[in-house]
């Protein structure tokens, strides 16, 4: 067992065979012995020698837990159940196996059973837990249950008899077990009786969260529509303490839900049981002016009270009924606001919530009105004035990211953007002076300069400024330097290099950002987008696999998660982590990952290292199963993971959320019909069998053909949906999504060839089933259709030629999409050459029967069928066009290396010299990239030419 905890599986193999000899049945040894061989990839051995041991039904503690260790190790959690089954049954009063049983079940989501396994647990130790766990299982079945009336009238009743006889017997010990009281009657929509427990005796364990009682009768007054008390509540709680928004939020609504209602309290008695009611806006004005009064009173400032004044603003103008309530005017509070708390960087986040508030055309004397009240300093050396401490800097920040915000650099013209550009950096760089004491892993605090800075030449990069974006990647690349664990430089820095064509330096980057866990799902779409589709074949395999280990740990995790649950009565949290998995399962970039990285293995090694039919079988591909769940997809992206200070029109919105989902999902049924249609060639390989013979319908083939033929069908129709989703001409925000690669796929041509080439397989297969006899037309067409192909891969590989880099007048362009094309040409190339292995191994057995014939008729002329020479030309002719791509992609290789970048005239003199050598390192590294694309394409190429060469029949 050392050998194993030290990850020496060899010696502990052979330690195991050692104890072995001396003791043949020694079951343990057997177990740790499989353990090693399932970790040295011997995963059938380590099966049999199991199911051995497994067979003589152990009850000894060191065998059961090793086994259920080894089992983990497979992925096999459904054989640990029959493990303790069998366990349980020889030793029936045994608490440990009941409770490892118990979990068993739940690893497996077994619900049904896990109430079995908990009620027998508590007839052996009646302790509470063991009950409850059977309580929570029913629940469990009834989230579960398709049938939503069936776990309201039967599983969810059932589990409230069952705690209702606990209450009862005065039996209820834990928190948690009124937790599951309280979710069970909230389930069933007894929100009454749930407020009831909550403010009884029961309510009183609920002492593990703060405010546990009031947040949950709050929930149930909303419920119940009771604003009476959610108001007093609320009112109440802010009393205690004044910052705690949510509980502002809540007043707010109720106190107008109470006007709308013309509420009026009760004469004589109290208003309600939570205290006294507020039902007017006079009360509500009163209420907040004096929560102001009382913080200007407290020994530190609180942010809470006066947004909540601004809150009340907002909703009052929504309601058109602002002006007889002198609350101030917003811009006269913002002002006061940012003169309080100007100097902490929440100060922006929380007044850009209000921003709507202030008229239009204001917005520029808001700004100097603000500035006016900064200590700046001018000094000798600069003509503008500085901050002279760290606070100063702040609030100035916080200005500047408000200007962004409000439009006002979006409406200056070129020179005036760059002017600022200028002043930003210069403040950036003064500003580093108050963060030399910063650690590597802390931000500078003059970050944000450098960021608004990038921004602002972004804007000029699309409005066709070449040069611009060079000096973004120069100043994203500085601000790293100072500033090396800084997450939006290298998101930022990752978007712009991916735009640019050059994937290199990003894959370094994201490892660098070092994303976990969950983030594997909502920022790995930044890697996989783009590495295969710029041709770095290597990066994408890594970035598709790091992707993939996290989407298949989550299963298992998922099921520890909820054992733990179980174990500390964390009940609530179960069904969460549930929710959690299957959003996983369900998730978007899962399925693209999953389809991209099939498609990117075959492309790499199916009939290049393994035969394709072997790859296929290795995946478990088969073209009839589709395990996508569409109607279910997630999109679980984080698309405002890159801070941005845009004003609202040009932010990214729920329709460009939609829109990109709906894109993602368009090519994602693409792909993966593509990989379907593939994976159907090897199921169509030839089996000689006479003309018209009965057998074609039973051997299952005639029906594969027809499996193909549908899918085609679907490709069709996607393709037609694709084609019609872009007439839309949709422009995402530069920082939004990253559109799809579905635009090259169509106008590069790819996508006619790819179909036209399944087509092509129905014929040949057409041609199989009728012989070479009375074919004539077939072939004719199977000829034309080799013609057809030959040209449309000449004008693919036409749209591939040209400068990947050009410079022009001193600045450089770069020119991804003939990257992409030439990616789409080696997979449309690819996927020709295995069609045509389909066709030859079709043809192959026609011709050796004709020279048979010939041999026997002794004939010296048997006039050869037409589809032969159809083909053979075929063949030379994607040979010839092959190398000459592969010719093509010398050139450019030696065009990239001979790019001297060091001539570029750096004349801009707005560059200062540190500027001009980030500039420098980072065209390097764009240029460098490029030349890794297309070496990697090349050798590819290269590969599949040599598949080429032994097509010839």
């Amino acid at each position: 067992a050392d050998y194993l905890d030290n990850g020496n599986n060899k010696m502990a193999i052979q330690q195991a065979d050692k104890l072995l000899k001396k003791h043949k049945d020694l079951h343990c040894a057997k177990v740790l012995k499989a353990i090693g061989l399932q970790r040295t990839g011997k995963q059938d051995e380590a099966y049999a020698l199991a199911q051995e041991v497994a067979a003589l039904e152990p009850t000894d503690d060191n065998s059961l837990q090793a086994l259920t260790i080894l089992y983990r190790e497979m992925h096999r959690p459904e054989l640990v159940t029959k493990l303790y089954e069998a366990a349980v049954k020889k030793v029936p009063n045994s608490e440990e196996y009941h409770s490892h049983l118990f979990m068993a079940y739940a690893r497996v989501g077994e619900y049904k059973r896990m109430q079995q396994a908990g009620m027998a647990l508590y007839k052996i130790v009646p302790k509470n837990p063991y009950y409850f766990w059977s309580v929570m299982s029913l629940i469990m079945q009834s989230i579960s249950a398709q049938d939503e009336n069936l776990s309201k009238t039967m599983f969810l009743p059932l589990a409230e008899r069952m705690v209702e006889k606990m209450v009862k017997e005065d039996k209820i010990e834990a928190e948690a077990e009124v937790e599951l009281y309280y979710m069970i009657l909230e389930r069933l929509e007894k929100y009454k009786e749930a407020l009831d427990v909550v403010r009884g005796k029961l309510g009183e364990k609920l002492t593990s969260e703060l405010q546990s009682r009031e947040n949950k009768c709050m929930a149930m007054y909303k419920k119940l529509c009771r604003w009476p008390e959610c108001n007093a509540l609320s009112r109440r709680l802010l009393l205690k303490n004044s910052d705690d928004w949510q509980f502002y939020i809540t007043y707010f609504d109720s106190v107008f839900q109470l006007i709308d209602e013309s509420w009026t309290p009760p004469p004589e008695e109290e208003h309600t049981l939570e205290g006294e009611v507020h039902y007017s806006i006079e009360q509500a004005v009163k209420f907040i002016e004096e929560r102001i009064t009382e913080e200007s009173k407290s020994s530190r400032p609180l942010r809470g009270p006066y947004l909540a004044k601004l809150e009340l603003i907002r909703r009052l103008r929504y309601r058109g009924c602002n002006d007889e309530y002198k609350l101030g005017d917003p811009e006269e509070l913002m002002f006061q606001y940012f003169k309080k708390f100007g100097d902490k960087p929440c100060c922006f986040t929380d007044l850009k919530v209000f921003v709507d508030l202030l008229p239009s055309g204001q917005y520029t004397k808001f700004i100097s009105q603000l500035l006016e009240v900064i200590p700046l300093s001018a000094t000798a050396e600069s003509e503008i004035a500085l901050p002279a401490d760290i606070k100063a800097l702040q609030q100035h920040l916080c200005v500047v990211q408000l200007s962004r915000l409000l439009g006002i650099y979006h409406a200056m013209d070129k020179k005036q953007k760059l002017t600022v550009v200028r002043e930003l950096m210069l403040r950036y760089r003064h500003g580093l002076e108050f963060g030399k004491s910063c650690l590597k892993t802390e931000l500078q605090f003059s970050d944000y300069y450098c960021l608004l800075a990038v921004h602002l030449l972004l804007d000029l990069w699309l409005e066709g400024e070449e040069m611009a974006v060079w000096q973004c990647l120069s100043l994203l690349e500085e601000g790293l330097s100072h500033s090396p664990s800084n997450a939006q430089f290298k998101l930022l820095l990752i978007r712009i290099y991916c735009r640019l064509g050059a994937f290199e330096p990003v894959a370094e980057l994201y490892s660098s950002l070092d994303a976990k866990h969950i983030q594997h799902d909502t920022i790995g779409y930044l890697l996989t987008r783009y590495a295969e589709a710029l041709g770095h074949y290597t990066a994408a395999s890594q970035s598709c696999n790091f992707a993939l280990r996290f989407f298949h740990s989550n299963q298992k995790d998922t099921s520890e998660y909820i054992i733990q649950a179980y174990k500390y009565g964390a009940f609530e949290k179960i069904p969460e982590f549930i929710a959690f998995r299957n959003r996983l399962n369900s998730s978007l970039h899962f399925a693209q990952v999953r389809t991209e990285r099939m498609l990117l293995d075959l492309l790499l090694e199916a009939n290049i290292s393994t035969s394709l039919e072997e790859s296929i079988k290795s995946m478990s591909l088969s073209p009839e199963e589709d395990d996508i769940p569409w109607k279910d997809l997630r999109d679980n992206r984080d698309l405002t993971v890159l801070f941005n200070w845009d004003p609202k029109d040009r932010d990214i919105s729920e329709e460009h959320r939609k829109l990109s989902l709906e894109e993602e999902t368009m090519w994602l049924r693409i792909r993966s019909l593509t990989l379907r249609l593939v994976s159907g060639l090897p199921t169509l390989s030839h089996t000689i069998q006479p003309k018209n013979s009965e057998k074609t319908a039973e051997n299952g083939v005639s029906s594969k053909i027809d499996t193909i033929r549908s899918l085609l069908q679907q490709l069709e129709a996607a393709v037609d949906s694709g084609k019609k989703f872009l007439e839309q001409n949709i422009q995402y925000p530069v920082l939004g999504p990253p559109p799809t690669r579905m635009a090259g796929y169509f106008s590069n041509g790819s996508c006619q060839c790819q179909t036209s080439l399944f087509y092509l397989v129905s014929d040949i297969y057409e041609l199989d089933t009728n012989g070479l006899e009375d074919s004539a037309e077939i072939q004719e067409r199977i000829g034309n259709s080799f013609k057809s192909l030959v040209e449309r891969l000449t004008d693919l590989f036409n749209k591939c030629k040209g400068d990947l880099i050009e410079v022009r007048d001193g600045t450089l362009k770069t020119h991804p999409n003939l990257v992409e094309n030439l990616v789409f040409f080696v997979e449309t190339i690819s996927i020709a050459l295995w069609v045509s292995s389909y066709c030859d191994s079709v043809l192959r057995p026609f011709k050796s029967n004709l020279q048979k014939k010939k041999k026997k008729k002794k004939e010296s002329s048997v006039a050869m069928p037409p589809v032969f020479t159809h083909f053979l030309d075929y063949v030379t002719e994607l040979q010839t066009l092959t190398s000459n791509v592969i010719d093509h992609i010398k050139g450019l290789e030696i065009i990239l290396t001979a790019l001297k970048l060091e001539e570029l005239s750096l004349k801009d003199t707005l560059l200062l010299q540190a500027e001009k050598e980030f500039t420098k390192t980072v065209q390097g590294k764009v240029q460098s990239s490029y030349h890794h694309s297309v070496q990697e394409i090349g050798e590819l190429l290269k590969k599949r030419l040599d598949t080429i060469k032994k097509l010839k029949i």
